[in-house]
């Protein structure tokens, strides 16, 4: 299922947006990729932006991702850096000396399979992981503006997708099961922005509200949609620009 979304609509999203999505998220390289060493596989790189900071401070860097759209432009972004298409749960890598990922574990079917093999991947592990979706109103706005009017649209499930790894008890026994020790999580909040100008083009692509737009024929019912979600992020719009705080958790483990 993960595959068919990030294999289509939803991973072209996020190539045709990769400018816009870089720069909302550059504050989150730092304590991704600060004190790198040796070999690192950077997990759900999406269009590379990761695997380029860290390749910066290692002598060696492979990302992978599920999403073949993604890839195919991380490889354009950067075509001198090794870059895989495959699913991270199943693929057979070599050894390196680190694992990391920004916001790429959460979409695992089957997250203590999926992270036993990468403790076969790496001998570190280091990743940003959401924490709970009520410490993230940002990224609920649109869906709960927009449920009455898609009342299909289907509820977060606290132990899958974006805030899989919001309770950090649950990520503690699955890494522990899945073989890691000296499980650490710290809070780590990031100031996030955006030009105002962009929101738009950013809630009707990405999430859940972009997803079912992107199946909607009705134009009329669209723009309504569209009229109804933009107001919900009035708290978060400051003159020409969109500001918001990301709540997250930085795991690590070895």
């Amino acid at each position: 299922m993960q595959k068919e979304r990030w294999k289509g609509a939803g991973g072209n999203a996020w190539v045709e947006l990769q400018a816009l999505t870089d720069r909302v998220m550059t504050g989150f390289v730092p304590p991704l990729v600060d004190g790198l060493s040796g070999t690192v596989l950077d997990v759900g790189c999406g269009t590379g932006a990761t695997t380029v900071a860290a390749a910066q401070r290692a002598e060696r860097v492979v990302g992978v991702d599920i999403s073949e759209p993604m890839i195919a432009a991380a490889r354009k972004r950067a075509p001198d850096l090794e870059f895989l298409a495959a699913d991270a749960q199943t693929h057979t890598f070599e050894r390196f000396d680190w694992v990391i990922s920004r916001f790429g574990v959460m979409f695992f079917d089957d997250p203590v399979a999926a992270f036993a093999n990468l403790r076969r991947a790496g001998a570190r592990l280091r990743c940003i992981v959401w924490r709970t979706a009520e410490e993230n109103p940002f990224m609920t706005a649109a869906e709960r503006a927009a449920k009455p009017l898609l009342p299909d649209l289907p509820p977060r499930d606290p132990h899958a997708g974006q805030f899989a790894f919001g309770d950090p008890e649950r990520v503690r026994r699955i890494l522990t099961e899945a073989g890691w020790d000296d499980v650490q999580l710290d809070e780590l909040d990031v100031e996030c922005a955006m030009p105002a100008s962009a929101l738009e083009g950013y809630f009707t692509r990405i999430g859940p509200v972009g997803i079912a737009l992107g199946g909607i024929e009705d134009e009329a019912l669209r723009a309504r949609v569209i009229e109804t979600v933009r107001p919900a992020f009035a708290p978060f719009v400051h003159d020409d620009e969109v500001r918001y705080t990301a709540a997250c958790w930085l795991v690590q483990a070895r």
